[in-house]
């Protein structure tokens, strides 16, 4: 488990088909100071563990599931810069949100605007994750805590509101139109949905399952709204 808070930038180079060598660029000593074998490192929000350890870096390996649901299975996103972020401790401080590292799926960054006080990034999801995303709500975007600042749910476009620390010392700075982006929900959000859809049928008839839908209008009716 993971907080979305990166500690530093690596560079991760491809070693085989599911084989990884991420090496550190900066912040090396935060992560090496007690970096084991078989620790978990979030690696643009997928987590790997840590199968050989390196002068300044360590070896990892995707499965399959992995490679199909995250930027490490596309090839134009090989021999490039990542977020990288070791396990949360317990006791330790939770500065973002509970980070699982296992990507819901990707999507793509449309634009990256500056404004006065921070920059507004705004991506397009893909459907696997797009359920997931609420206003106001936590999304990790490459491993990054972040967010959500406005949601499209017609097209599944959101936009996040990146402080400028965030956007200097991450990836989302190397980004441009068109990159593909790690995207994980909030894990609340999918306890919801199961617990609401059991089976995870959320197209099953409701009377069925003698649950009520979760609507605006079913919000205001029992207070939330």
């Amino acid at each position: 488990m993971f907080t979305g808070l990166i500690q530093g930038l690596g560079t991760i180079k491809p070693l085989g088909k599911d084989s990884w060598q991420i090496s550190f660029v900066s912040q090396s000593e935060t992560i090496m100071q007690d970096l084991t074998y078989g620790d978990s490192v979030a690696v643009d929000g997928v987590c790997l563990t840590v199968e050989e350890i390196l002068k300044d870096g360590f070896i990892a390996t995707a499965s399959p599931e992995t490679l199909r649901r995250t930027t490490l299975g596309k090839e134009e996103t090989q021999e490039r810069y990542v977020n990288l972020e070791t396990s949360l401790r317990v006791g330790g401080k939770v500065g973002g949100h509970f980070v699982m590292g296992h990507v819901d799926g990707m999507g793509k960054l449309l634009s990256a605007e500056q404004t006065r006080t921070s920059w507004e990034m705004t991506f397009v999801a893909s459907d696997a994750i797009a359920r997931y995303i609420v206003p106001k709500g936590s999304i990790a975007v490459n491993g990054i805590s972040l967010t959500v600042a406005t949601y499209q749910p017609e097209n599944s476009v959101f936009t996040v509101a990146v402080i400028p620390v965030t956007y200097a010392e991450t990836n989302l700075n190397y980004l441009v139109p068109g990159s593909w982006v790690n995207l994980e929900g909030d894990i609340l959000g999918k306890y919801v949905e199961k617990f609401l859809y059991p089976g995870n049928q959320p197209n099953k008839d409701t009377d069925e399952l003698g649950l009520d839908v979760i609507t605006p209008a079913f919000l205001t009716e029992h207070g939330y709204l």
